[in-house]
């Protein structure tokens, strides 16, 4: 205890320099634990873009693939499935609900997804939240449109506004359904996933925009009146989203639909593409853990930096001390615990910088990316963190100490001119 009262008062004494070296720690470990809870709140929120879904169903592919496509609205579809097969599956016994889903078009750089009233009942996701309207209501008519909070925020809609599609899912279309504008009838409340970044139309107004088109070209244009005698029930879709009645049978559905004679399909289960993607993606995950680490390594050897200068201005306070009886053992142990302190204040005043960052961006970062960071106790793995920074300052600590002990006695009493 007088080690660490003696270390403490000489950090007193150097207390501009100890400020700023506690600073320069907390600031690198407010950064690792920082960017490790980022990493981890990432990993939940992707994980949580869907909840309750038992199978995702769609084009023979890739699991990832037609997860990125049918979930995250990353990427195209290879192939479409004919809807006679999701009827098909829709009347499977087994099968409690499904979702249609058909892409292809957007507007304004956003993903347009066409669909049914399943969606707004059956789609969950988070910790199996449903979805809720923060204005308006589901749509219930051909050319109705219900706007995810990303894209309502963005573009600056409004219940009762207009919005022209475009063919294709470019951020600038040459191509737009200007003859079949949209109406803003719902407004989705922020759910942190695709979802807020999707315009959300009936199926029959996807089959719609495409009457009149020939060839993947525009025809001459039909009113709307026109349309709405026509037979809306749509040739294909994208994917389908299914819920079973009992998870029991879940793989025996998989293996139905990945046997399907009819054509081509593919089932999968959303979580573990989830594990799969994440494994593809694991690289990126250790580079970041691993610069991370690099920046509380250069924390660390300011600190070391700081005590190794200190020691020509302390040669004359070693020599005092071994004048007064303080043995070699006692000078390392000195130098060791100012390491320490200096250390351990910082990875405390870090955590302390981490929490109040969390406190001040956390409704930020809810609005703008979806994620929750929770204002919880650190983890066994943020401690395991913590502990590997104090054993290496306990290491780099060893040189300050290992040179002040060999200081000589007459060195330090000796005066410089």
């Amino acid at each position: 205890m007088p080690l660490l009262q003696l270390a403490w008062a000489s950090l007193r004494n150097r207390r501009a320099t100890a400020l700023l070296t506690i600073f320069t720690i907390a600031v690198s470990v407010a950064l690792l634990l920082g960017v490790e809870r980022l990493r981890t709140e990432a990993k939940a929120s992707f994980a949580s873009t869907i909840a309750g879904t038992d199978l995702v169903v769609g084009a023979r592919s890739g699991a990832v693939n037609l997860l990125l496509y049918s979930v995250f609205r990353i990427g195209n579809a290879t192939n479409n499935i004919r809807w006679e097969s999701y009827e098909k599956l829709a009347a499977d016994p087994r099968v409690a609900w499904t979702i249609p889903l058909s892409l292809g078009d957007s507007h304004r750089g956003y993903r347009v997804l066409g669909t049914d009233g399943n969606y707004f009942t059956h789609y969950h996701y988070g910790r199996n939240q449903p979805l809720r309207l923060a204005q308006g209501r589901p749509f219930n008519d051909v050319f109705e449109v219900v706007l995810g909070a990303e894209v309502a925020k963005a573009l600056h809609y409004r219940l009762g506004d207009k919005v022209v599609l475009a063919h294709g899912v470019a951020t600038i279309s040459l191509t737009e359904h200007s003859d079949h504008p949209f109406t803003v009838v719902g407004i989705l409340a922020p759910t942190g996933t695709p979802v807020d970044r999707t315009l959300h139309i009936p199926l029959s107004g996807m089959t719609a925009l495409h009457l009149d088109w020939r060839g993947g070209l525009p025809g001459p244009s039909l009113s709307d009146a026109e349309v709405r005698r026509r037979d809306l029930t749509p040739q294909d879709l994208t994917a389908a989203l299914v819920g079973l009645k009992s998870r029991v049978a879940t793989f025996a559905v998989q293996r139905a639909v990945n046997e399907y004679r009819g054509e081509p399909l593919l089932a999968i289960l959303p979580g573990v593409a989830l594990q799969e993607l994440w494994g593809l993606l694991g690289t990126a995950e250790q580079a970041l853990l691993v610069m991370s680490l690099c920046v509380v390594l250069t924390g660390l050897v300011g600190m070391l930096t700081a005590l190794l200068a200190s020691l020509n201005e302390r040669r004359r306070e070693m020599a005092i001390l071994r004048s007064v009886g303080a043995q070699p053992r006692h000078l390392f142990g000195l130098l060791l615990a100012e390491a320490l302190t200096l250390t351990l204040a910082g990875c405390l005043a870090g955590l302390a910088l981490l929490y109040g960052a969390i406190a001040l961006g956390r409704p930020w970062l809810l609005a703008e990316y979806g994620l929750a960071l929770p204002l919880d106790w650190p983890s066994l793995y943020d401690g395991q963190l913590l502990g590997g920074i104090l054993l290496a300052a306990l290491v780099l600590g060893c040189i300050p100490a290992w040179r002040g002990c060999r200081q000589a006695l007459t060195d330090g009493l000796s005066v410089r001119l």
